[in-house]
This record gives structure tokens, sequence and C-alpha cells, in this order.
């Protein structure tokens, strides 16, 4: 076989391959599939004795911060509820209808640790929620004296994913049948030095809250059994 025969051979595999490539790319979004869900009706302000209190905590975000943050999430939503004992909790609920690798949720894992918090204790673990089982990744983000127990899930289209590794499997997956997944990311904390206490807290207003939403719009929160 001369030079010239490999090289062709050699270009055209290339180009099969470019072109393979792009047809298999996903190009259809699950976000478009369906009626579209408004994260601030959806959630109560008020459910089984919480109720949402107004923060006086200003927040001061880098324009370039806030510019990625407004490409990847269409909806956000933060709220701070307290229950009758004074106990309170916080709620974060990022939206985004396009997972693929550059548009994807961002972990709470990385979003604090680039707020110069330090990030410990990850455990993978799941609740008992409302009669299933919901995994959930649980972890400790510390800055000088404020210690704050987090919860969080990501929902990636139905399935519910923890750190990259699953995130990664849930959107291959979808990437397989051509589609692109939307994605939330559910966030419960509290500033609670007591861990135990602040996870069982934590998980009594998860139930609450899901509790709370009509049992056909859950799935917009917890995907599908």
């Amino acid at each position: 076989m001369t030079l010239l025969i490999r090289n062709i051979i050699l270009l055209v595999l290339m180009l099969a391959t470019s072109a393979l490539a792009v047809a298999m790319r996903p190009t259809q979004k699950i976000s478009e599939l369906g009626p579209k869900v408004e994260l601030e009706t959806l959630v109560p302000r008020s459910f089984s004795g919480w109720t949402e209190v107004e923060t006086t905590t200003a927040q001061i975000v880098d324009p370039g911060a806030q510019e990625m943050l407004n490409m990847i999430y269409s909806q956000m939503v933060s709220r701070t509820y307290i229950d009758s004992d004074g106990y309170r909790i916080m709620l974060s609920l990022a939206y985004g209808g396009d997972q693929s690798r550059d548009m994807q949720v961002h972990r709470p894992e990385v979003c604090y640790a680039a707020q110069g918090f330090r990030v410990g204790d990850q455990t993978k673990t799941g609740l008992n929620v409302q009669s299933r089982s919901l995994p959930v990744m649980q972890l400790v983000a510390t800055a000088g004296s404020r210690i704050e127990p987090i919860t969080y899930w990501i929902r990636v289209g139905d399935r519910l994913a923890r750190g990259n590794i699953e995130l990664g499997l849930s959107r291959i997956s979808y990437g397989m049948r051509g589609q692109i997944a939307d994605g939330l990311l559910v966030r419960v904390s509290s500033i609670d030095r007591d861990l135990p206490h602040a996870y069982k807290q934590q998980e009594r207003f998860i139930n609450d809250l899901i509790g709370a939403i009509p049992e056909g719009e859950r799935k917009a929160l917890i995907g599908k059994n």
C-alpha cells in the first residue's frame, strides 16, 4: 500500500468518524417535551409548620459569575424557612434545561469551595421521603466559625444523581438516546454545629416539603420512582 493510498484511507476514516459523532450528538431537549414547571409557584412558601422568612443579608455577586449562572440556569429559587421552634433551613433550587457537559448543574462541593469554604465529610446516603428512598449527598462547608451541613441531590431528566460520576452516567444515558436532559439542583442546608441534629432537621424539612407538593407534580423535584 502506497503512502498516498494509506493517507487517503486515514482521511476517509477521520471524516467518517466526525460525521458519526455529529449524527450521534444529542439534539432533543427533554425540557421542550412537556409543560414548563414554575419553581416559584411549585414550592409553597408555608407548609407543615415551616414559614418563609425574609433575609436581610446582602450578597455581592461577581458580574462574570452572575453571567455564567444566568447562562446555565433558567430558574433559581433561594429561600429561608423557619419552624415553630425557630430552627432555620435554607433552600436553594437551580434549574437548567440543558445538561450537556458545558452547561451542567454545578455541584455544591465545587460552588462552596469556590467561595472560600472548606468542604469535607462528604457522604452518599439515602433518606426515607414520602415512602420512597431518596438518594442524597451530605457534606459540611466551613468558613471560620460558620459550620453549614448540607443535603443535596440533582435531578437529571427523571433520575437522581449525587456527585460527578452519577451525573456523568445519567447524562451519557440520555445522550445515547439522542436526548439532552434537563437538570435541577435541590440544596437544603442550615447553620448548625451539631451535625446529626442538622441532618435530622433537614430530613424532616425535605419530607414536609415533598409532602406539601401534589403527588403528580413531585417528579419535578425528585424524578420518577
